[in-house]
């Protein structure tokens, strides 16, 4: 069922699945997490990353996200939370590049990433708060590894969904996903059918009516 679900999510843009959460009255969309590398649509099970402020003169056990790395299935997404307010980067190069021979889907960093040049070349997409040359070294260090990580507003947990492209990032509570699926598939498809309409010559004012808002309405 879980594999199903992941097929037709990734079928499916941010804008249907945020409209889609609108009409459940739930909420999920992120705004202002940019493509950093490459401009891809990314769907997948959420791995969560939280990450602090480091300890002066601490080293550090292990090098940040790389837990979550080795445990991952291929098509998850690493989701980061670097909201300490330090320009340090949540995600480099040597990530991207485990991350790809891995076969994850791709990389949220709530917070800057670095080495996006390079990710770009390995065909890995990043998407991050902002960018940096900065590296964590020595500034930040990982906190928790699949315990639960805020992203904008919203607490988003280790077995969410998540979908992202140029839009914007949108989450998906594990227990919501099906019927939230269902519903954006209804969107996605009406969409499609108005869009066929307005090609074919009929009126963007009839086209973008009442059944549109309707279509668009909580239940």
């Amino acid at each position: 069922m879980a594999e199903d679900i992941l097929v037709r999510l990734r079928r499916l843009d941010t804008c249907a699945v945020s409209d889609a959460l609108d009409r459940h009255g739930l909420a999920g969309a992120v705004g202002g997490l940019a493509a950093r590398s490459v401009r891809q649509r990314i769907a997948g099970r959420v791995r969560t990353v939280k990450l602090g402020i480091a300890t002066p003169g601490v080293t550090a056990a292990k090098h940040l996200c790389t837990t979550a790395i080795e445990a991952a299935d291929p098509g998850d997404v690493i989701v980061v939370e670097q909201r300490t307010g330090l320009e340090a980067a949540g995600w480099g190069g040597i990530l991207s590049t485990g991350a790809r021979v891995k076969g994850l889907s791709g990389v949220i960093v709530d917070g800057p990433a670095r080495d996006v040049d390079e990710a770009f070349e390995l065909g890995f997409p990043v998407y991050s708060r902002s960018a940096t040359a900065r590296t964590a070294r020595g500034r930040i260090v990982e906190v928790a590894t699949g315990e639960p990580v805020q992203i904008g507003e919203f607490m988003v947990s280790a077995g969410d969904y998540v979908v992202a492209d140029s839009s914007c990032v949108v989450f998906v509570k594990a227990a919501e996903i099906e019927r939230v699926v269902d519903t954006a598939e209804q969107i996605a498809a009406r969409e499609a059918a108005m869009a066929k309409a307005t090609l074919s010559g009929q009126p963007i004012g009839t086209v973008m009516g009442a059944d549109y808002e309707k279509m668009l309405g909580h239940k």
